[in-house]
């Protein structure tokens, strides 16, 4: 008789366990509902980790990030990177480039128009998304809160429905902030590939602003800087 008492309140603490893990993720794409709309822009601190699994090694980068989205489906991003080596990557569209200054040179990647959809949808991961365009795209399942940078949070797990875009990034993790004025948008993002590697992009001191110009979102290169296509 105890057995099974026991069986059966391990059976009703995994339905509340589940029942409430949905009201959790249904109360985050709540606030990311709500922000979207209101999205147009955001400046930040950036700190990025790349973790390269074969040699277990950890790279970061640290530097700013500036998102504008001056309409629906036009996103544009320039990460300008300061430490340890300087580089700047400017993404508009289909169209990425980055700028080495040590070897004065660019690096020009155009993905076409043919994959304009998945580009957006990799840029705006948490930056503008709507609960709708996750759940289209993604198997979304709730992780639970934490602090990033001193911000409450609350991590959700992302796993691609595209089978070539799973093939290549298996799973994302987004923290979704939880308070302020940047409730409902991303501080934190996990980007897990195949192999092993991931990249961890943490975003403080984030402040929303609507008024990007457009020339901030431009790279800053010398007109005698050298373009390779790749």
């Amino acid at each position: 008789m105890k057995a099974v008492r026991s069986w059966a309140c391990a059976g009703v603490l995994a339905v509340c366990s589940t029942m409430s893990g949905a009201d959790d993720l249904a109360a985050v794409f709540a606030r990311m509902d709500q922000a979207a709309p209101k999205f147009k822009g955001m400046r930040a601190d950036m700190k990025r980790v790349s973790h390269t699994a074969v040699l277990n090694l950890d790279e970061t980068d640290t530097g700013s990030i500036l998102v504008k989205v001056p309409k629906p489906h036009d996103y544009h991003m320039l990460i300008d990177f300061q430490q340890p080596d300087k580089k700047t990557v400017a993404v508009s569209g289909t169209k990425a480039e980055m700028y080495l200054p040590k070897a004065n040179e660019i690096q020009e990647y155009n993905f076409g128009k043919g994959h304009k959809a998945e580009m957006e949808q990799f840029v705006k991961l948490g930056f503008g998304s709507t609960s709708t365009e996750l759940r289209d795209a993604y198997t979304v399942t709730y992780g639970g809160p934490e602090t990033i940078a001193g911000q409450k949070a609350t991590r959700i797990v992302l796993v691609p429905k595209s089978k070539d875009l799973a093939a290549t990034f298996p799973k994302f993790e987004l923290w979704i902030s939880d308070e302020g004025a940047t409730s409902g948008i991303s501080i934190q993002q996990k980007i897990y590939e195949a192999g092993g590697n991931y990249t961890i992009a943490t975003y403080s001191k984030v402040k929303l602003d609507p008024n990007i110009p457009d020339n901030a979102l431009k790279l800053n290169a010398p007109k005698d800087a050298v373009r390779h296509p790749v």
